[in-house]
């Protein structure tokens, strides 16, 4: 079965980022992988701006195993009502990109 990454840029709204890095840190990722059963999960924040410019400042990385990038979010979409969502995630902004393997992993 392919492996994805699936990648979704986010920010906060407005006032509300110590509410929204709480929620997402401590809640949202553990409810992702439990109900999507998805891998693993890892959030990040643009350190700074070098190279292109990223139009959001935080970013979580899944890793999921599907048949197709369909099923990966026809998976995260249908899972949806078993995750508490938060007020402070600005659903404007955020966007969501699923990424297939080309080749294996590398490592040292």
């Amino acid at each position: 079965m392919p492996t994805f990454q699936v990648l979704v840029l986010s920010e906060p709204r407005e006032g509300k980022e110590d509410e929204f890095n709480e929620w997402y840190e401590n809640t949202h990722l553990d409810e992702v992988i439990a109900t999507t059963g998805w891998g693993r999960a890892q959030r990040f924040r643009l350190s700074e701006t070098v190279g292109a410019e990223c139009p959001l400042p935080y970013m979580a990385a899944y890793e999921a195993e599907a048949g197709s990038a369909q099923e990966v979010l026809d998976t995260l979409n249908s899972t949806r009502d078993g995750r508490q969502q938060s007020a402070a995630l600005n659903k404007r902004t955020a966007g969501v990109w699923v990424y297939e393997a080309t080749g294996p992993e590398h490592s040292s």
